[in-house]
C-alpha cells in the first residue's frame, strides 16, 4: 500500500473520492492542480502512485492525459469507474435568481450543458477543480456565485445545493487511472486488461490490419483513442485498451501486431475496474436522491 497518492484536485473532489475507493483511507493524497503535477511526483518519487481521470461518459476523452502516458516513464496499474452526480452548490440563502456566475473545471461545465444553456446570462468560469471552486466560494463568501460540483463538497464546505443532478444524462461516470513510476511495477497475475500504445505505418489499411488482428485473437478492444505524433504533422499514434482471460492471450496478441506496427508499447497491464458496480451504486444515489426530495415534498404538504 502506497503511503503517499498523487490526486489532481483538493478536498471535496471526485480524484478525493476515487482515490480512497482504490486505495482505502490509509494513504496520504497530494492534491495537485494539475494531471501533469500529478504524474511529476510520480516519476520523482514523492509519491509511489497517481490517479488521473482518463474520459467521462459523458464529456469524452481528457486528450492530453494521454499524452502524459506516452511520455512520462509511469505504467497504469488499476483502474476506477465512478458514478458522478453534479450539482449547482451555492451558498445558504441563495436561490437561481440570485446566480450571475457559476465557477467550475471545465469537464464538469461540458456534464452539465443542457442545464447551463437554459441560463444563458450565467457567466461560466472555469477552474481548476470543482471541490476547490466550492472551498473557495464558502471562504470567500462571493455573492451571485455558485459552482458546479459533488454533494461530498457541498457536505464538506457548508454550502447549499441550489439544484440537484444537473448533468445532461443521468448515466454519468468518470474512468480513472492509477498510475506508478515504471521502473517499480510488480507484474500482476491476475491482469485482465492492458493499456497499448501503437502506431500504425501511414499507408491505407494499416489500422484496419491492426484491428483486424485483436479481432482475430478473439479479445475485446473497450478503447481506442487516436493522438497526434509530435514532429510528425497528420501522422497519429493510437491507445488500445484490450482485454482478455489471461496474460498469454496478450503476449500471442503483442507478438501478432509486432510486425503490423511502427511502435508497440504496453502501457500498463492491470485487473479491470468493475463498471457494473459503478453503474449500481449511481442507481442507489438516485433512488436515495429522489426519495429525500419525495420526503422533503410531504413534510412541506
Amino acid at each position: 500500500m502506497p503511503s503517499h497518492v498523487s490526486i489532481q484536485g483538493f478536498q471535496g473532489s471526485f480524484h478525493e473520492v476515487a482515490a480512497r475507493r482504490f486505495f482505502g483511507a490509509q494513504p496520504e493524497l497530494l492534491p495537485c492542480a494539475t494531471f501533469g503535477a500529478v504524474v511529476a511526483h510520480v516519476v520523482n518519487g514523492t509519491a509511489q502512485a497517481g490517479l488521473m481521470a482518463m474520459e467521462n461518459s459523458l464529456a469524452g476523452s481528457i486528450l492530453p492525459n494521454y499524452l502524459l502516458l506516452e511520455r512520462h516513464p509511469v505504467q497504469v496499474t488499476g483502474e476506477v469507474y465512478l458514478p458522478i452526480h453534479q450539482h449547482l452548490l451555492a451558498l445558504p440563502g441563495t436561490t437561481l435568481a440570485d446566480v450571475r456566475a457559476v465557477h467550475s473545471h471545465p469537464m464538469a461545465l461540458r456534464q452539465c450543458g443542457e442545464f447551463l444553456d437554459r441560463h444563458p446570462h450565467w457567466k461560466l468560469v472555469e477552474t481548476a477543480d470543482t471541490g476547490h471552486s466550492a472551498q473557495l466560494l464558502a471562504e470567500q463568501r462571493t455573492p451571485g456565485v455558485a459552482v458546479v460540483a459533488g454533494a461530498q463538497a457541498a457536505e464538506q464546505f457548508g454550502l447549499q445545493i441550489l439544484a440537484h443532478a444537473i448533468h445532461d444524462d443521468p448515466h454519468n461516470y468518470t474512468r480513472f487511472l492509477v498510475l506508478e513510476r515504471a521502473a517499480e511495477v510488480q507484474p500482476d497475475p491476475l491482469a485482465d486488461k492492458a493499456s497499448l500504445y501503437f502506431c500504425a505505418p501511414h499507408a491505407p489499411g494499416s489500422l484496419a490490419t491492426v484491428l483486424a488482428r485483436v479481432a482475430g485473437h478473439g479479445l475485446n478492444l473497450s478503447k481506442l483513442q487516436s493522438g497526434p505524433r509530435p514532429g510528425q504533422p497528420w501522422h497519429y499514434g493510437f491507445h488500445a485498451d484490450v482485454e482478455f482471460a489471461a496474460l498469454a492471450q496478450l503476449e500471442a496478441l503483442l507478438l501478432n501486431l509486432a510486425p503490423v506496427t511502427d511502435e508497440l508499447r504496453v502501457l500498463g497491464t492491470y485487473r479491470r475496474g468493475s463498471m457494473a458496480e459503478a453503474m449500481g451504486e449511481g442507481v442507489e444515489a438516485d433512488l436515495l436522491w429522489r426519495a429525500k426530495q419525495s420526503g422533503a415534498r410531504q413534510s412541506v404538504l
